[in-house]
């Protein structure tokens, strides 16, 4: 499995992931706020297989 998420991208789903399982937790946003845990496991992974079918990687390294 070779990383296809890099750099800003990984940041980007790591914070928005983060955000969404706050605001759920904290009642703010409905149960669906745990979507969050799915941004926040591919950030720290740097790995996404929604990506795969379409070849994105905005990683650097090969």
């Amino acid at each position: 499995m070779s990383r296809n998420v890099g750099g800003f991208d990984r940041i980007a789903r790591i914070v928005v992931g983060l955000v969404l399982i706050v605001l759920a937790v904290m009642h703010v946003i409905g149960w669906w706020g745990y979507i969050g845990v799915v941004p926040l496991v591919t950030g720290a992974i740097g790995w996404c297989p929604a990506y795969l079918p379409f070849g994105i990687k905005t990683c650097r390294t090969p």
